[in-house]
């Protein structure tokens, strides 16, 4: 299959979670095998800053990159998630802000407008990476991550979560990532968080345009979104949505089947780097 890009720009304008500003994409066409790469058109000389594992600083509460200058963006990772299942492989993401905004806290509106937009083929093939060995990383905690190999097309997923808060609970993932599942389960699913960690973060001088208009809020037992969860097992959906962004900033659309319990930004990233340590635990087709 061949890599696709934009035909024409496509805009997008939201809140940025932590600053409470108005923040502006403009995703353009771009150029083959160049792959995802920020732009801040608010600093001088518009720094780029490429969407890859290796420019990952921050993972804390999100996926946040850097380029050796300094420039930042945070939370790419549901965007990234869009575009890795809508099917774009390059794209130049200018951005005026340090943070892709919020939206919804899902990612099913950058996946709506990037579905909507016309793509163009392009005359390089897609680049895929096959796994070719097991490839795992484990924290100090015990939370574990892994990438097997598999005889499948594309990416499958194994994802496993337990929450205290009984709205939540013990919520298990277990599918082949396709766009219909991504449009109507997976791109829906928003962020969630405990309202103490809300009352924390604004404390500190964040989250200034978080509310519940973008992420569900859980307050021991009970869901204080009046509208409650989107989806079934919304929570664990939103953690597989994470990790589809997370693991495109490898650069290639992984052949492989994913297997997780209880991890997140940080064991996304820690994963990849272990992968690419290793030239023999992946196979470029």
């Amino acid at each position: 299959m061949k890599q696709q890009t934009l035909k024409y720009p496509t805009r997008l304008t939201g809140i940025g979670l932590h600053s409470g500003c108005t923040v502006t994409l403009n995703i353009l066409p771009a150029a083959a095998s160049s792959g995802i790469v920020f732009r801040r058109v608010d600093l001088p000389d518009k720094p780029l800053i490429p969407a890859l594992y290796d420019k990952v600083y921050d993972t804390r509460n999100c996926t946040a990159i850097s380029n050796n200058q300094g420039a930042v963006v945070s939370t790419i990772e549901h965007l990234m998630g869009a575009f890795y299942v809508a099917g774009i492989d390059n794209a130049i993401v200018e951005i005026d802000n340090q943070e892709v905004p919020i939206m919804d806290g899902s990612g099913k509106i950058f996946y709506d407008a990037l579905t909507h937009a016309e793509l163009e083929a392009q005359d390089v093939e897609r680049r895929i990476l096959r796994v070719a060995k097991p490839v795992d990383f484990t924290d100090d905690k015990g939370n574990h991550i892994s990438l097997q190999p598999t005889d499948t097309e594309g990416l499958s997923v194994h994802f496993d979560i337990d929450f205290p808060s009984e709205v939540v609970g013990h919520q298990i993932f277990d599918d082949t990532i396709s766009a219909p599942l991504f449009e109507h389960e997976i791109a829906p699913s928003r962020t969630f968080c405990e309202k103490y960690q809300v009352d924390y973060l604004r404390s500190l001088g964040l989250i200034k345009g978080g509310s519940l208009d973008n992420a569900v809020v859980l307050d021991g037992n009970t869901i204080l979104n009046p509208e409650g969860f989107r989806v079934e097992n919304e929570c664990v959906k939103h953690k597989v949505l994470d990790a589809i962004g997370d693991l495109y900033t490898s650069g290639y659309r992984i052949q492989g089947r994913l297997e997780a319990a209880k991890t997140g930004h940080y064991h996304n990233n820690m994963l990849l780097h272990k992968l690419f340590a290793d030239s023999t635990q992946y196979e470029l087709l």
